[in-house]
């Protein structure tokens, strides 16, 4: 594969290559510590359930990419499941066509298989892949050019039984030179405000600091914890109520001063466009594998774009292939994004990766990878290891 991409250059690229297979390999990759988001229903996880995507040529090089069966509001994806509508309606658009092709992929894929986001997102990233090696390039050539060299990121604080392991873990992240900090709240409003308040006299104003409910409260609630929270300078608050409530979600808006984020209820575009017009958030967070990869994050960071929002770029907790494909995104773009959570996997919340060249914070910030494509390499031994029968 090395000696393959290296011989190439962007003027011998033989555009006749054609798809030939598309391969699943579903992975369990335990987390360091128990991962819990805050749903008070919902046990810490385990491990991390994704799929990783190979788009196999007739020219012996493949394309990579991933998603997640990360089941929360918005998404009530198995990994049987991504992998039956990959195989079972996907596959059969894909093989004998040009990856070059990727936007009428796309359009065909949506068109099988409406709101597929998830099983989409994997086959568009390994598409971009797959173009970025034949041309012997990086993904953000083809998203325009490298604008940054380096990405900074946030960090998730996980759930603690008590304020001091929380802080404790706020300290570690801050030694590692991560500034913007994403506190998990909606379980214990009374838990929240000691966390947020320990967090402020801790670090004063050398953080920025966020909140993200989960779409776990409903309105009464959260206007209520987000005025009391507003004394502790939160930069904003992440999805407070059900993913539903757009009316709610524009309501809280006015509440508060604080601004909101819409995560889980943004999907589409026409979800996005919806936010926008009922004025209902000012920030917009988009997943890889939620909102459907490369592909279609472009649009929504377009519409944000347009309409003022400022940026959040984010990931469920992911391995090396959905942290770079934002990486590259994020590198790309002529304006300022903020400092999302797109590699909070690979900042410490996963136990081991499955590449072997692992994209992985310095300093607080994601190095943009100058590689072919998005630049990682599989773990063949780490793939086996952390593979499973479904």
């Amino acid at each position: 594969m090395t000696d393959t991409m290296a011989s190439r250059t962007n003027f011998d690229t033989d555009l006749s290559v054609r798809i030939r297979a598309v391969e699943t390999i579903p992975l369990h990759i335990p987390f360091g510590s128990p991962f819990q988001i805050a749903t008070a229903r919902e046990s810490s996880r385990e491990f991390l359930e994704a799929l990783i995507v190979r788009v196999h040529t007739d020219q012996g090089v493949f394309g990579i990419g991933e998603t997640q069966a990360w089941r929360r509001q918005g998404s009530a994806e198995l990994l049987p499941n991504l992998m039956h509508s990959i195989h079972g309606q996907f596959e059969p658009l894909l093989v004998g066509r040009s990856p070059f092709d990727v936007n009428a992929i796309m359009q065909d894929l949506n068109a099988t298989l409406y709101n597929s986001l998830y099983a989409q997102a994997a086959i568009g990233d390994a598409l971009y892949d797959l173009i970025g090696k034949f041309l012997n390039v990086p993904v953000h050539v083809l998203l325009g050019g490298k604008s940054r060299d380096r990405v900074r990121v946030g960090a998730v604080l996980s759930m603690k039984p008590t304020v001091e392991e929380l802080v404790e873990s706020a300290q570690a992240f801050y030694e590692r030179g991560f500034r913007h900090f994403g506190l998990k709240i909606g379980i214990d409003p009374a838990a929240d405000l000691r966390n947020a308040r320990a967090l402020r006299e801790t670090f004063g104003d050398g953080i920025v600091l966020r909140v993200d409910a989960n779409a776990s409260m409903n309105f009464d609630a959260a206007a209520n914890l987000l005025r009391k929270l507003e004394p502790f300078d939160i930069d904003v608050a992440e999805q407070p109520i059900a993913i539903w409530d757009v009316d709610g979600l524009a309501a809280l808006s006015q509440a508060v001063a604080m601004p909101i984020m819409a995560d889980e209820s943004v999907s589409t575009d026409h979800s996005l466009l919806d936010i926008i017009k009922r004025r209902a958030a000012t920030v917009v967070q988009t997943k890889t594998a939620k909102n459907g990869g490369i592909h279609y994050i472009k649009r929504l960071w377009n519409l944000a774009e347009a309409a003022g929002m400022r940026i959040y770029p984010g990931n469920h907790p992911s391995t090396s292939i959905a942290t770079s494909a934002v990486a590259h995104m994020c590198a790309a773009s002529p304006i300022p994004v903020m400092e999302g959570v797109f590699a909070v996997g690979m900042s410490g919340a996963l136990a081991d990766d499955i590449a072997e060249n692992s994209i992985r914070p310095i300093d607080g910030e994601v190095p943009v990878p100058d590689g072919p494509g998005l630049g990682v390499t599989l773990d063949e031994d780490k793939l086996a290891k952390y593979r499973i029968e479904v």
